[in-house]
């Protein structure tokens, strides 16, 4: 038996009709019969085309509201019997139940609808039932059936309709089943999401549909994909197509920006911060950011949370850098920015980060909070009768915004508001330490009356007396160590500040 089958038979039932018409008259010229009901049937007969209202074939009204209107046998029968199955073909004759050989329907706009703002009874009346039995039976008899499940699948249909004469292959056919069944697959998964807020089923379920592929993974031999909507954050405006490294530095450089709402400049390198800085101009900020590591910077990542401007971008330009992050940038920056035709030149929209993160591990998914904690100058509990001065405190409050965004172990030294080093990702918090002691110095930093911020708690003294030998003057770290007092002690011995605020920043 062929692998292709002809369209002699079609339902429509569609909620959006916008790019239906040129489908409905090529199947009108090829003599296909039309079946539906509702809107789209009012739709099929104003365009002067003959339909039979499914209330006719099934002779049964539309009822509750339009809840039920093709759930009925002589409609699944049409489309789930098997054409070359001895007795499907019988029983379909017995009960004068016609073939359908093509589904086209889409469904309520229930994701739409809860993102509206819309009240539950709304919502509620947005979940399909008829559209997603339709969509799963089409697609379940691929054999005999085409379903198309989406707008975006109208070209598709259209070039089947018109190259084929009406004819469609068993890949085709398949090719719209495996679509029909994402389609299913994300409208349920959406569903569980809107009543999992109250329910709170623990239970993994996301599902994505817009993706884009992306040059290369972490290296040049892995093939990557990014799931997600990538322009519903930036504007690319200029440069080379986003790497997977490219993303992930982006993504660690819109968190550790959006902790700041002075003028603040930021470079990242392997989601790092290697350069931070806040000041009143963001040319300054720029200077100071840069500062904090030149070498680091070559090929970073640089964010900011103000207009680019001309006097910045000339700054900036004599830097190679991957991409460049802003809310703004003026006309004569970007001719200069764009001068470099790889560069990525990015407009940071308004957005919200997802209040959930996770992660495969092993054979399955880690999912947690985003960690959404900053804390302020109040909450920083002063351990020392020394207390830190005003300045102190502001350094301490940027500190800590720094090491939350680093790699564990981790220990940041500021001053001024700038990052003068940081030790990132080390096995032990004294190498961290020592390692952002030794940067600092080979960078020209003083580190007296220098700050220093820990992601999380000293378990031993160690940390505090080689920060205090190295000028440091006032510490703020998480605390919870069973040997907490030992560090705060010698702080006190030692004219050093220490506050602590209960929040732990681990970041692996």
């Amino acid at each position: 038996m062929s692998s292709e089958k002809k369209i002699g038979s079609a339902l429509i039932s569609v909620y959006h009709k916008d790019g239906l018409e040129p489908i409905v008259r090529r199947l009108h010229e090829l003599g296909v019969t039309l079946y539906s009901t509702g809107g789209t049937q009012d739709f099929i007969e104003k365009m002067g085309i003959p339909v039979v209202p499914v209330e006719q074939l099934t002779n049964y009204p539309s009822i509750l509201g339009g809840r039920v209107k093709t759930l009925h046998p002589k409609v699944f029968g049409g489309i789930l019997s098997r054409r070359g199955h001895e007795n499907d073909v019988a029983e379909v004759a017995e009960y004068a139940i016609p073939d359908i050989d093509l589904v086209i329907v889409d469904l309520y706009p229930f994701e739409q609808t809860v993102t509206s703002g819309a009240g539950e009874s709304d919502i509620i009346e947005k979940i399909d039932i008829g559209g997603i039995s339709l969509i799963r039976a089409g697609a379940k008899n691929f054999n005999d059936v085409l379903i198309v499940s989406s707008r975006e699948q109208y070209t598709d249909l259209l070039k089947i309709l018109e190259h084929s004469s009406g004819r469609s292959s068993l890949d085709d056919r398949k090719r719209f089943a495996a679509q029909a069944f994402l389609t299913s697959s994300h409208y349920d998964t959406a569903i569980f999401q809107y009543f999992n807020r109250t329910a709170a089923v623990p239970a993994f379920a996301q599902s994505i549909l817009e993706s884009r592929g992306l040059r290369y993974g972490e290296n040049p031999h892995q093939q990557a994909r990014f799931f997600g909507s990538f322009d519903a954050f930036f504007d690319q405006v200029h440069g080379k197509e986003i790497s997977y490294n490219n993303l992930l530095d982006i993504d660690a450089a819109v968190a550790l920006i959006a902790e700041f709402d002075e003028p603040t400049f930021a470079i990242l390198k392997h989601n790092n911060a290697c350069g931070v800085a806040s000041r009143d101009l963001l040319l300054d900020a720029w200077k100071a950011a840069l500062a904090g590591d030149p070498v680091s910077a070559f090929g970073g990542i640089l964010v900011c949370n103000r207009e680019v401007t001309e006097p910045v971008a000339q700054a900036m330009h004599d830097l190679f850098f991957e991409v460049c992050i802003a809310p703004a940038y003026n006309a004569g920056a970007l001719e200069i920015l764009k001068q470099k035709k790889n560069r990525i030149i990015l407009i940071q929209k308004q957005f919200s980060l997802p209040p959930r993160q996770f992660r495969t591990i092993l054979n399955g998914v880690a999912e947690q909070d985003r960690d959404v904690s900053t804390e302020t100058a109040e909450q920083m509990k002063p351990m020392t009768r020394k207390v830190p001065t005003a300045a102190e405190l502001r350094d301490l409050v940027f500190a800590n915004k720094v090491v939350k965004h680093t790699k564990s172990n981790t220990i940041v030294l500021a001053k001024d508001r700038q990052l003068l080093a940081s030790g990132t990702g080390q096995t032990s918090r004294v190498d961290a330490l020592q390692q952002a002691i030794a940067k600092a110095r080979h960078f020209g930093f003083s580190l007296d009356g220098a700050v220093m911020a820990s992601d999380a708690f000293f378990p031993f003294p160690d940390c505090v007396q080689i920060a205090c030998e190295a000028g440091i003057r006032s510490v703020v770290q998480p605390g919870g160590s069973i040997k907490d007092q030992e560090s705060v002690d010698y702080c006190e011995a030692h004219e050093m500040a220490m506050v602590m605020t209960g929040i732990r920043h681990f970041k692996h």
